[in-house]
């Protein structure tokens, strides 16, 4: 490809729901679109959060520019507090999600200096070679915003999450009218929201969801449990007003809810005339009929305050039977199994439960296929790329786009990693970059190579088995028989003495007391040997773990 030629490169987002990133690079100056997390699925024990790999952006550092946030939602912003530990550029964000992220990068230390800008829409930001305005978008979320970026080789229109809403909660819709006066003069590329391409129609009003709430606060005989993202303040503003017209208390459980309706109501996103929000302290004090609690935990996430309700160890809040559970989100693919786990412990406890497959309690914030190809005749296109979404949806999505008149070769279905080259008249996928996972647990982040996963997958599959051997610290010699222990191996009943033969095994193999060499060389002789036995006898491999203790 020629030199003047803007690459796209997705680091997050396309083939799968959520870690949305996109790198746009023309020459020597990139800019970054989004920062967002995935949340783990089972077959990531221990893990918090994913985020996107962006060692191709720190090998670049010196040409980075900045970033621009969409919107608040974690799958846009969650990874921000990681990203800027290795990225010291400035952050554009729209006045909620510039909240939502100061509240965030509070809870990290070493993140100070952090240069986060706030924006207003229509306003352009000259970057380097790119001049980025921000454009009026509805989604479930205030302050939602596109992309107009205007490139040497023209005009780029990134979409962010959005639905085309006319009665939006907010009362702020899609900014239609400015979005068309943008493209104007030709869209170069058009980069759309594909998380429900394959859905006919049109997507619901978020105001269908704020009359089931009404409605379903004001009927429930008992305590009502909504659970909902902690930065979907459009939807806890609903919850408080149906509170307050059925005479009901609102308290909030879990930090990050805390600390956004603490934020959202300094900054004005949230009101509270009838004086609704109280204490969890105090609901204790009411009636269940006069409370309503509002929690995280709609996906199922395992340290969130619904879960520990459901399984019965959350401090403050204790499922009662005639309690009402309203799970107010659309499960992410991939957490559906944890969802539905935490909906049958709610049930077992006695609650009502009532989520969006049975009751309109949810309407997703994202175009359905006849608002997409809204969104495709208004900008009218000479490249599309599908994005924020499954491999599925993207493909359905660039076949919307073919059915509007975009050109064959001029759509491209990326994925994670690939770089697509523009120039004025073609385009072409011509390398791939790093875009793998990285896992953060605690304060520990690790990489997609890193064997803890892996060992982690081992221990919860076929558990673990400790020798631990006792060594003379002066001689380095055995001094007693080995001695053997498991957890999450196997039920011992089935062969009471096998442990007790394991055991013979690793006495064999340091051959008693008179072993007196390096202890790596008697360690990995115990383990070896262990295995093997271990493997004939059972057909299981267990992480095998020798622990030399000096003494």
């Amino acid at each position: 490809m020629p030199k003047k030629s803007l690459r796209i490169i997705p680091l997050g987002g396309l083939g799968e729901v959520g870690k949305n990133m996109m790198a746009l690079e023309y020459r020597n100056d990139i800019i970054v679109v989004d920062a967002g997390v995935l949340f783990p699925e089972e077959s990531m024990p221990g893990v918090d959060l994913v985020i996107p790999d962006i060692s191709y952006l720190v090998r670049n550092r010196d040409r980075v520019r900045a970033f621009f946030i969409t919107h608040g939602h974690e799958d846009h912003t969650g990874a921000l507090p990681y990203v800027l530990r290795e990225l010291d550029v400035p952050v554009y964000a729209p006045r909620l999600a510039y909240g939502l992220i100061s509240v965030k990068l509070k809870e990290h230390s070493g993140l100070r200096n952090v240069s986060l800008r706030e924006i207003e829409p229509n306003k352009t930001i000259k970057v380097g070679s790119f001049g980025v305005e921000f454009f009026r978008v509805c989604h479930s979320i205030p302050d939602a915003m596109g992309l107009a970026i205007r490139t040497p080789l023209g005009l780029i229109i990134h979409t962010g999450d959005f639905k085309i809403d006319h009665t939006p909660v907010d009362g702020m819709p899609t900014d239609l009218a400015h979005l068309a006066t943008l493209c104007k003069d030709g869209v170069m590329l058009l980069l759309s929201d594909s998380t429900y391409a394959e859905v006919p129609g049109y997507t619901a009003s978020e105001r269908v969801v704020g009359e089931a709430l009404n409605q379903v606060i004001g009927q429930a005989e008992g305590r009502v449990i909504v659970a909902t993202f902690a930065s979907l303040i459009a939807r806890i503003q609903q919850i408080m007003d149906a509170a307050g017209r059925h005479h009901r208390k609102v308290s909030v459980v879990g930090r990050s809810m805390v600390n956004n309706v603490k934020m959202a109501l300094e900054m004005g996103y949230l009101s509270d005339p009838d004086e609704v929000l109280v204490p969890t302290s105090t609901l204790r004090k009411l009636q269940p009929h006069q409370t309503v609690v509002v929690t995280t935990g709609s996906q199922g996430e395992p340290t969130s305050a619904l879960v520990r309700i459901a399984n019965g160890d959350h401090r403050d809040v204790q499922i009662r039977r005639g309690d009402t559970v309203v799970i107010s989100a659309t499960p992410i693919p991939g957490n559906e199994t944890v969802v539905s786990k935490t909906i049958d412990n709610l049930l077992r406890q006695g609650a009502e439960v009532l989520h969006d497959r049975i009751a309109t309690v949810h309407v997703h914030g994202h175009a359905s296929q006849e608002e997409l190809k809204t969104m495709l005749n208004i900008t009218r296109p000479r490249f599309f790329v599908p994005v924020h979404g499954a491999y599925h949806h993207l493909v359905a999505h660039a076949e919307l786009a073919r059915l509007m008149g975009v050109t064959s070769d001029n759509v491209f279905i990326l994925e994670d990693g690939d770089v697509l080259e523009l120039t004025e008249d073609r385009g072409e996928v011509t390398e791939r970059v790093p875009a793998g996972h990285v896992y953060v647990d605690g304060g520990q982040v690790w990489t997609v190579n890193s064997d803890v996963l892996s060992d982690r997958r081992a221990l919860a599959r076929e558990g673990v088995v400790v020798i631990t051997l006792a060594v003379d610290k002066g001689t380095g010699r055995v001094l007693s028989a080995p001695r053997i222990a498991s957890t999450g191996f196997m039920d011992l009943e089935d062969m009471p003495d096998l442990l007790e033969r394991a055991m013979q095994v690793a006495s064999a193999a340091v051959d008693g007391n008179s072993i007196s060499q390096d202890m790596d060389t008697v360690t990995n002789a115990v383990r070896e040997s262990v295995s093997r036995f271990l493997y004939t006898e059972t057909h299981l491999h267990p992480r095998i773990i020798a622990v030399p203790i000096e003494v």
